[in-house]
């Protein structure tokens, strides 16, 4: 072969390696995501004529999932009451049968809408089955009552959602095809193209997040690669499981745009890698005032005593997926045992050394999987340290 026709081979084949690699980065996200979203944002601009899109979001069936629909109404909503109750098809969402699918939509808590922006609205709902009667999944119903019996003691709550992100293919976002990227060590609160993965999507999630009006307040990389943590707190009673589920339907929206995925596995990876968790942070009223560690060690000793029953509340299969997570290994506790102590992030419960060094302050139960209901997790915290109830059963309050 003349040396000008190998050069031309070489330079075919370094052309064609070149769209191989960018191929094989385009397999990883989503073919919506490719579409021009410049042609979109031409329909987007337009007039809505003083009529308001709202979008009702829910939990699925499965306690884990979101879902979501929009209508129109002539006028834009100024509180939660002057939203309508709307209704879905529950046996498209695991959530009824379709002889009696029908399935009520009651609002609870209103946003603003970061992806239409104002004056629309996106607006958390409670399920509620065909006798009125609370869905399997809302978990909610429960909470709301025992948040209102509790509420002298002004319960503030923070939690910590970790999550993952992962290419349409299912492997973590960024990582090699074939392979895995570096030991962990580089990564935690990472900078560098070649320690973070993703951060277009956090940042988005985060200013997202801000204009909704959701209590997010703060984000960070996390010790496994592709894997992200963001903060939502303080909130008190009710308001944590609202503001969270609204955290997480706007994160899937917004990977949605990226065209990746935001898994909340609480161990998506086997082998030397960090799981997920949803670390909870908790506080009363009298914890957070002089003199409140003695308050904050009560309801350690009460959470001590009743662990099997925080164990089966704090993933949505009774502790099996966080059986995956709470090995004694990688920062989290022995699933079969109960512990606690200062700066300890291997401990069940870890109060945090600035708090042992004030007196007062709160708690971190570092126990809850990353794909955890917050309104069962907060409820049962509430039941255990304020209302003192013991063993596994719960009790119904529904009289009161």
């Amino acid at each position: 072969m003349v040396p000008g026709a190998m050069k031309g081979c070489r330079t075919q084949l370094s052309w064609c390696s070149a769209l191989g690699s960018a191929w094989a980065v385009a397999m990883s996200v989503s073919h919506s995501s490719r579409l021009n979203k410049l042609v979109r944002e031409q329909y987007m601009r337009l007039p809505q004529g003083g009529q308001v899109q709202v979008t009702y979001v829910w939990i699925d069936g499965s306690g884990e999932g979101v879902r979501c629909k929009s209508r129109t109404l002539d006028k834009e909503p100024k509180s939660i009451e002057d939203v309508p109750e709307w209704n879905f098809d529950g046996s498209s969402t695991a959530q009824a049968e379709g002889s009696n699918s029908d399935m009520f939509l009651v609002p609870v808590c209103m946003f603003r809408d970061p992806f239409c922006l104002d004056p629309n609205k996106l607006v958390l709902c409670e399920v509620l089955k065909y006798n009125r009667k609370p869905a399997e999944t809302n978990l909610r119903h429960t909470c709301k009552k025992v948040m209102d019996l509790v509420k002298d003691s002004h319960p503030w709550f923070g939690m910590e959602q970790e999550y993952t992100l992962l290419g349409i293919n299912g492997h973590p976002y960024g990582w090699p095809d074939n392979g895995f990227p570096g030991p962990q060590g580089p990564y935690y609160c990472g900078v560098g193209a070649d320690k973070v993965y993703g951060r277009d999507i956090v940042e988005s999630h985060y200013k997202a997040c801000l204009y909704a009006g959701v209590k997010i307040c703060g984000t960070n990389a996390e010790v496994m690669p592709s894997q992200w943590e963001f903060q939502v707190g303080p909130c008190e009673g009710i308001e944590m499981g609202d503001h969270l589920w609204m955290a997480r339907f706007i994160l899937h929206r917004v990977c949605e745009d990226f065209g990746v995925v935001a898994t909340l596995d609480p161990k998506p990876m086997t082998g030397n890698w960090n799981g997920a968790g949803c670390h909870t942070n908790y506080s009363t009223e009298e914890m957070r005032r002089d003199g409140g560690l003695k308050h904050i060690e009560a309801a350690i000793e009460k959470l001590s005593k009743r662990h099997d029953y925080h164990i089966c509340v704090y993933d949505p299969r009774g502790g099996r997926d966080n059986s995956r997570r709470l090995t004694g290994h990688h920062e989290t506790s022995n699933i079969f045992e109960f512990s606690a102590g200062v700066a300890n992030r291997g401990a069940s419960i870890r109060i945090p050394r600035q708090v042992g060094q004030d007196g007062f302050g709160y708690f971190e139960d570092r126990r809850p999987a990353a794909n955890c209901d917050p309104y069962a997790v907060t409820e049962a915290i509430m039941r255990t340290t304020v209302l003192n109830e013991t063993g596994v059963e719960t009790k119904d309050y529904a009289d009161h």
